[in-house]
């Protein structure tokens, strides 16, 4: 192992980070704010408990998935593409470095953004709404196998996007929709049976629910499945990034 080679790596996207914070930090827990005192506040004052839970409190899950979700994306696919944009990418895939040790450096630096940030905005959605977290260490869990989930598939769309316009469509196209169709607002047992079984589809379902599990003890689908189902995705992740290096898609031509 490079560790000196995975640091140089980390440690370069962590410096990105920090001159960026305002748009990294500051942007995405300002807008997630909004929803809270929108959400939680105005309007779920006015709202029914779901499951037990307030609504404002049921929502903070939910919001810090769908932001994590983003930015993991984000932030993965940035930091592989400006490599190849700016052509340093053939500087690291001349280098002494295997194809593990670079993503490690490129996803490790993503994740701990996407971190970063969920326990920002978890903090946050303390000042406007309360609620209780009932297994803090399944909740970490389940942020941290997010983070690296998505950090992948972010890589994958950095490595596959061939203009900055391209970094964006899927985010914007597929994951905010499938976000907010997931549970992030509501209970899919709220939805009539069709739409319910149509929502399975959703993988987004399973990490929301997962997630809201370790929260307050309630999902719309089983804890165990939610955790499948996000491992079924990392692996599925990981296997597209080892294809990648293997046959150098749009890396090494």
């Amino acid at each position: 192992m490079n560790f000196y080679a995975v640091q140089s790596i980390y440690r370069f996207e962590m410096a990105r980070f920090f001159r960026t914070l305002f748009q990294s930090i500051a942007s995405p827990v300002i807008s997630t704010s909004l929803y809270f005192i929108v959400f939680g506040s105005a309007i779920g004052s006015r709202m029914a408990e779901i499951d037990g839970t307030s609504y404002g409190a049921f929502i903070v899950p939910g919001l810090i998935m769908l932001s994590v979700l983003t930015e993991s994306i984000s932030n993965a696919s940035f930091g592989i593409y400006m490599p190849k944009y700016s052509g340093t990418i053939y500087e690291i895939l001349s280098a002494p470095i295997s194809a593990f040790e670079t993503v490690l450096g490129y996803v490790g630096a993503a994740a701990t953004k996407s971190l970063l940030l969920g326990l920002i905005i978890l903090a946050t959605a303390r000042l406007f709404v309360p609620f209780t977290i009932l297994h803090p260490v399944w909740m970490l869990g389940f942020l941290t196998l997010t983070a690296l989930s998505f950090c992948l598939f972010g890589f994958i769309i950095g490595v596959w996007a061939d203009g900055f316009e391209k970094l964006q469509i899927i985010p914007m196209l597929l994951i905010t929709p499938l976000t907010f169709l997931g549970g992030s607002f509501y209970s899919i047992h709220m939805l009539p049976p069709f739409w319910q079984k149509l929502t399975l589809f959703n993988p987004i379902v399973y990490l929301v629910s997962g997630f809201r599990w370790s929260f307050y003890g309630t999902s719309d689908v089983e804890v165990g499945i939610s955790l499948g189902m996000t491992g079924l995705f990392l692996a599925i992740c990981l296997g597209v990034v080892w294809w990648i290096f293997k046959t150098g898609y749009k890396l090494k031509n």
